[in-house]
């Protein structure tokens, strides 16, 4: 019996009521703590190319996916998302801090 099974037993026998249960998950979603995400230049591995990465996301992979597609549109260049970071071709740092803090996200 896995949790999805506990949990709708729970709510046919009445001691967890189903509007309560989305409404606590909803409440969750909304006190997230604001992400601050760390943007740094890097060279390494990269046979002297630079590269500017974005660290810090704890959303999922599909939003992660859509944030660095906006970044890549708006600068231009090139890049990929994966394992909670983005990298962009270029050194455009601080132009990927604006565009950050435009769109609301923290940025050290």
């Amino acid at each position: 019996m896995d949790w999805k099974d506990l949990l709708a037993k729970k709510v046919e026998d009445g001691t967890l009521d189903r509007e309560e249960f989305v409404q606590d998950e909803a409440s969750k979603d909304n006190d997230k703590k604001p992400q601050i995400l760390r943007v740094s230049i890097d060279r390494k591995g990269r046979k002297g190319k630079t590269a500017t990465i974005v660290e810090g996301f704890t959303c999922g992979d599909e939003e992660l996916l859509t944030i660095a597609a906006k970044l890549k549109a708006k600068l231009g260049t090139g890049g990929s998302a994966r394992c909670g970071e983005i990298l962009i071709q270029g050194d455009a740092m601080e132009k990927v801090k604006q565009i950050l803090t435009d769109m609301g996200y923290k940025v050290k």
